[in-house]
């Protein structure tokens, strides 16, 4: 992994609700965040969205397995165990994902999360857990 990759990483991991000032070492002014679920433009807008998100996510950390760098990209994959008290019975919940970054200097100017949106969310609903989980056995059988 890359220093650039690898300071990414860690930074991440030390972001949480009181510390999000940070987002600003590793992110440009001008970030572009997509994601299955959002798509947001600039520093602000991502700073607000991660408040939203530390504020309802009581624990989060993501271990990267796995990383490729081309030039100015890096291609990291990763498993995110979070917890959230309304999703799993509060227990643990684990998404496997890969994240495109892309930098300029030290900075990501362009970051895309690939991950399962049921494996993260929509299974982990009591009811619409059980219809997906009853979906994906009639499709596999």
């Amino acid at each position: 992994m890359d220093h650039r990759t690898q300071r990414f990483a860690a930074i991440y991991n030390e972001i949480d609700r009181h510390s999000l000032g940070k987002l600003a070492s590793i992110y440009t002014e001008d970030i572009s965040f997509v994601d299955p679920f959002h798509k947001i433009q600039g520093l602000d807008a991502l700073t607000s969205y991660f408040q939203g998100l530390y504020e309802n996510v009581s624990d989060i950390e993501f271990l990267v397995t796995n990383s490729y760098e081309v030039d100015d990209i890096s291609f990291i994959y990763w498993t995110m165990t979070y917890q959230h008290r309304k999703l799993n019975g509060g227990k643990d919940i684990k998404v496997d994902g890969h994240s495109r970054l892309n930098f300029i200097g030290d900075k990501v100017s362009q970051h895309r999360d690939y991950f399962d949106s049921a494996q993260m969310l929509y299974r982990q609903i009591p009811l619409l857990g059980g219809v997906i989980r009853l979906l994906d056995k009639r499709i596999t059988a």
